[in-house]
């Protein structure tokens, strides 16, 4: 009866995670179609990776910037909040499955970002780009 028991807690505990990444697959893949309607196409892991680290010219006191000035290069790792120093949790699912869950958040934080980082809000392209980059970290 205990092995039982244990079976069916090992069982419930191990859906957990997939329910949490099915939501980040489904968040992420509406995203991906709203980008693709926006005129981008599929996105590409490469090229958002090489967004995520390029480096953009902005106004003092922060002139260097780029995704990895707050968030780190590698996003399996918590990152920074240049300004704030507040601690910002890893973006990439596989470590943090509360990362790009919520459709609203995901776009609101794109604009904001973006616009701090590149100076303007990224495109169709950039977003599924970064997007599709995340996705598979």
């Amino acid at each position: 009866m205990k092995n039982l028991i244990m079976n069916i807690l090992t069982l419930a505990a191990l859906s957990i995670p997939a329910t949490v990444a099915l939501a980040d697959e489904t968040s992420i893949n509406t995203l991906l179609q709203q980008y693709q309607a926006a005129g981008a196409t599929s996105g590409d892991a490469k090229r958002g990776e090489a967004l995520w680290n390029k480096t953009y010219t902005g106004k003092a006191p922060f002139t260097e910037r780029s995704c990895k000035t707050c968030h780190s290069a590698n996003v399996k790792k918590p990152g920074k909040h240049v300004r704030t120093g507040k601690a910002l949790k890893p973006l990439a699912p596989s470590v943090n499955p509360e990362s790009l869950i919520k459709v609203k958040k995901i776009k609101k934080w794109f604009k904001r970002n973006c616009k701090w980082t590149l100076g303007k809000e990224c495109n169709a392209q950039q977003k599924a780009d970064i997007l599709t980059f995340l996705k598979t970290q």
